[in-house]
């Protein structure tokens, strides 16, 4: 099967919990090498592992977080090539964070200038998901299969989803690490220092960053809003498990565009950020739930066409669909605590 690229409840304590200011190395205090350019002095720009002031611009602020992120995810690139546990969903989330502040904040970077970029993190990102799900979602079956009671386990379950999985993670692995190897990756790590060498060009980029980013985390999470506010009319049903997929990636979003934000907001921020990730976490387990479904069936029609009973899979299935009833309501009741005003009132 092709395996959707979703974090799982296996890993639900591993889930995005790297925080911004989190250093995978550390020689992320070292200085990074970047050309001084007109109108900015460097020497004053945040190093990887720092805050800028709470007075610096919307330029200064981004780029800081940029760097950041830049330097997690080369700094775990000999993880992930040393398979390394949990390396894979870091550099994973490191990619995320970049293309999501890539998206967020237009009037700080052009889109125009990162539009390359940001298409070359997402094919990054395709890549770590699918080995990272070859990971956990097999992890995630075996853990449904060992709650089974043994007159209910009929046929050989676990062996199948080992032998279904272990070819699709070892293909998953081994074409991320052809991809971290070719030439495309290079100019994909070119592309990211020269956009963190600086200065960001947007038409904002110079304006205090406490005017200019916070209406960039509103965007986001009115996205976000309108997402949740279409899956409660169209749940349950297919449809609203894809409305919950896309609400948890605006949810994640207007998280990190938070995270970003942080130094020149406050607090305020680190909270909002807080309840946003609970959000995508309830929602990350919803569709784990999803996938599992579909793992469920294709293991029973396998199993079925060998000639065996496929009468446990149709039970996981039906697990996973009133696990999935649980998370929906779930998410209703944390997006509601989220959405209070108090952790949105700084956003102008």
């Amino acid at each position: 099967m092709t395996v959707n690229t979703t974090q799982t409840k296996a890993r639900r304590h591993t889930r995005d919990d790297a925080g911004p200011t989190q250093r995978p190395r550390p020689e992320q205090h070292h200085p990074e090498q970047a050309p001084e350019r007109a109108g900015h002095d460097h020497r004053d720009l945040p190093i990887a592992g720092t805050q800028p002031g709470r007075s610096a611009s919307a330029g200064v602020v981004v780029l800081a977080y940029l760097r950041l992120q830049a330097h997690a995810l080369k700094s775990l690139e000999p993880m992930v090539r040393a398979d390394e546990f949990d390396a894979v969903h870091q550099m994973r989330v490191a990619t995320r964070r970049l293309r999501a502040t890539l998206r967020s904040f237009g009037q700080v970077i052009p889109r125009s200038d990162t539009e390359q970029l940001a298409g070359e993190l997402k094919w990054l990102g395709g890549l770590l998901g699918a080995a990272r799900d070859g990971e956990v979602l097999p992890a995630h079956l075996q853990a449904s299969v060992r709650t089974v009671p043994v007159e209910l386990l009929i046929g050989p379950v676990q062996a199948r989803v080992q032998g279904h999985f272990a070819p699709l993670r070892a293909a998953a692995r081994a074409e991320l690490l052809e991809a971290l190897d070719s030439p495309r990756y290079a100019r994909l790590l070119a592309s990211l220092d020269h956009l963190t060498a600086g200065p960001l060009s947007g038409p904002r980029a110079d304006d205090p960053a406490r005017d200019v980013l916070p209406p960039a985390v509103r965007k986001a999470y009115r996205q976000a809003d309108r997402r949740m506010r279409r899956a409660r009319h169209t749940l349950p049903s297919p449809t609203g498990d894809v409305a919950l997929h896309e609400a948890r990636k605006s949810a994640r979003r207007a998280r990190y565009a938070a995270e970003a934000a942080g130094p020149a907001i406050g607090p305020k921020a680190g909270r909002f950020a807080k309840q946003m990730k609970k959000v995508q976490s309830v929602l990350g387990d919803h569709q784990d739930t999803v996938l599992a479904r579909q793992a469920a069936r294709e293991l029973g029609i396998g199993a079925h066409l060998a000639g065996e009973n496929a009468f446990t899979y149709g039970l996981l299935y039906e697990r996973e669909k009133h696990r999935a009833g649980r998370r929906q309501a779930d998410a209703r009741q944390v997006w509601k605590r989220a959405s209070r005003s108090r952790y949105r009132g700084w956003m102008k």
